[in-house]
């Protein structure tokens, strides 16, 4: 079974046991979370797709950390004028494991 759950503005494709770095959300670490905003939901061959969301679908996952992804550096230069700008940025996340897929 799998779910294609919204979340932080991104879509993800989920099973159940998986581990996903998602948009910082608010919770404790080892508290579970419920993903309301489900778009589909497949068993094999089978497919539900919601209008924008499938009716009684959710996804329940596990809260296993908050931290900060890697750095990555964002340059700016315009030849010949003696301009450029360098600048960094780490983007927090959070990392769930998806523990059931109702649907």
């Amino acid at each position: 079974m799998y779910a294609v759950i919204k979340t932080g503005g991104k879509q993800y494709v989920v099973n159940e046991g998986d581990t996903i770095k998602v948009e910082k959300l608010t919770g404790e670490v080892g508290s579970t979370i419920e993903v309301g905003s489900v778009l589909a939901v497949g068993v094999g061959e089978s497919v539900k797709i919601g209008t924008p969301t499938v009716e009684g679908a959710s996804v329940k996952a596990e809260v296993l950390e908050h931290d900060r992804d890697k750095k990555i550096i964002v340059f700016k230069k315009k030849k010949r004028k003696g301009y450029s700008r360098k600048q960094g940025h780490r983007q927090d996340y959070t990392s769930l494991k998806i523990s059931e897929i109702k649907g």
